[in-house]
């Protein structure tokens, strides 16, 4: 069973971008290497944002459009 906390905080992090989503967990995974388990159920947040993370890397890949020979990207 998912712990709401956990889900609440997934949802949340799920409409972050790519850069402020990255900073967000190798900033978390930082203090959990200086601190252990400062916050509850921190491993199951890096965990899920890790996910989001990969996620959103090969979609961003996919979103950009291929460039025409000869056009230049705005």
């Amino acid at each position: 069973m998912a712990n709401p906390l956990l889900l609440l905080v997934l949802e949340w992090a799920r409409r972050l971008r790519y850069p402020t989503l990255f900073k967000l967990t190798a900033g978390l995974f930082a203090l959990t290497l200086f601190i252990p388990d400062p916050v509850p159920f921190v491993d199951e947040i890096l965990l899920g944002l890790g996910t989001l993370l990969l996620a959103n890397w090969k979609n961003r890949s996919a979103a950009l459009p291929p460039v025409l020979p000869g056009k230049r990207r705005a």
